[in-house]
Parts: C-alpha cells; sequence; structure tokens
C-alpha cells in the first residue's frame, strides 16, 4: 500500500523485494474516475481490515471499501486485474445506503456484506472458471441475516439466521462439514446439516479446516452440544 512493489535487482542480476520490518503507515487513499482520473480519498478513519493471499481490504468509518494489492481473478472489485500500489476505492459500495457494514479476504477473492444486509462477493473461489470482477449480489444468500463469513483456499462458510452455510468446489478436505458418506465438495451454498439446531456465533476457515463457535446458554443448546462427537487429535 505504500505505492511501490518493493522490487529489486540484486547481487547476480536476481529479483528481491524490500519488506517492511516495522510498522509504516499507509498514507494515501485514491479513487479513479471514470475518465481516469486519479484522486486522493479524504477523511479515510479505517473500521476494519481484512487480508487475502495477495490482496488487502479496508472498510472505513463512512461505510467505504478499499482494495490493493495483485489484481488477478478480478479480486481487488476494480472491473480490470490491474494490480494496485496504493488503497483504491471500490466504486459499488460508495453510495449513499449501499455502504458495507462488514468486509472479509478469501484466498483469491473477496466479499462484502452491505449495510441492507446483502452479501457481495468479486474475484474467483475456483480460478478454473470465469473470475467475478467486480462486487455482484450472492443471490443464493440473498434474504438470509449474515454474521460472519471465513474463506480458506476456496471454500467458504458463512453463520446466518439459525443455520451454518458452506460451499466450496472440489478439492476439499472435508472443511466444508457435510459429514461422512456426503459429497465433500458443492458449487452451490448448502446448509451445513451436521449443525442443525445449533446456533452459530462466529466462524473461522484456515486451508482445510473450519472452526465455530456455538451457543450454549440454554439447557437445551447445551444439550443439543453434548450430543456432537468430540474432536480429539491424540486419537488419529
Amino acid at each position: 500500500g505504500h505505492n511501490s512493489d518493493g522490487k529489486f535487482i540484486a547481487r547476480a542480476q536476481r529479483i528481491e523485494y524490500d519488506c517492511e520490518l516495522v510498522p509504516r503507515r499507509v498514507g494515501l487513499f485514491l479513487e479513479r474516475t471514470k475518465d481516469g482520473q486519479v484522486l486522493p480519498v479524504p477523511n479515510v478513519v479505517v473500521r476494519d481490515v481484512a487480508c487475502g493471499a495477495n490482496h488487502t481490504l479496508v472498510l472505513d468509518s463512512q461505510k467505504r471499501v478499499f482494495s490493493w494489492g495483485f489484481g488477478g481473478y478480478g479480486r481487488l472489485g476494480h472491473a480490470e486485474q490491474k494490480d494496485e500500489l496504493v488503497p483504491r476505492l471500490v466504486k459499488l459500495f460508495d453510495f449513499p445506503g449501499r455502504g458495507a457494514a462488514q468486509i472479509y479476504a478469501g484466498y483469491t477473492c473477496s466479499f462484502a456484506v452491505s449495510e441492507t444486509g446483502g452479501l457481495f462477493f468479486w474475484g474467483a473461489t475456483n480460478t478454473s472458471r470465469e473470475s467475478t470482477m467486480y462486487p455482484k449480489a450472492v443471490q443464493d444468500l440473498c434474504g438470509w441475516r449474515i454474521r460472519s463469513l471465513a474463506c480458506g483456499k476456496s471454500s467458504v462458510i458463512v453463520a446466518a439466521d439459525e443455520s451454518t452455510i458452506s460451499w466450496g468446489p472440489s478439492p476439499t478436505f472435508g472443511e466444508l462439514g457435510y459429514g461422512d458418506h456426503k459429497p465433500k465438495s458443492s458449487t452451490a451454498a448448502q446448509e451445513v446439516k451436521t449443525l442443525d439446531g445449533i446456533y452459530t456465533e462466529q466462524v473461522a476457515m484456515g486451508y482445510a479446516h473450519s472452526l465455530v463457535i456455538a451457543r450454549d446458554e440454554s439447557e437445551a443448546e447445551q444439550e443439543k452440544l453434548r450430543k456432537l462427537p468430540e474432536y480429539n487429535p491424540r486419537t488419529l
């Protein structure tokens, strides 16, 4: 985000990259107009940040979204695959009533929940298919109230209303939670039936595994949790 990719030619003509060894403030946020002008965006007060493999998202106090980094597969949401070396405004969320409330970054994709509750996606979870070059509504989750979302390498898990929902193209490694003797992958969003009746507060996903925090406030909820199998890594 400092307007340089840090690339330099070292000895023997080898290309290397400078690293930031101490925290350095990202001092400039910009937007590009339709006629190609580059303008600084003032008054950016950062409220949230999310990192993918090679890109970063920021949400500010005015519900605006900025992205920068590697532009491959459209993960930056600017309708082009150009790399951005400085945080650039994602235009779709820069309108009254259409701002973002949450942001999430996957490996090669990005998600945002709008202030009206709609889930938007851009980039690619399956890099062998066509990329989504700018934020588009996820129709499968239209009408769901999303509390938490997490992305792995190509899989996604969501806590919404009374359900846990996941999807991801093959290969997957059980992180979708569909259960033994069930399909391991799904290109469409599906409810995780193994968590039926369990209220998920928060979800997290790594490269090939998922974790959920489940609510256990009532006796009924505690009883349902007691019926779940227990994971013990020592017995694997």
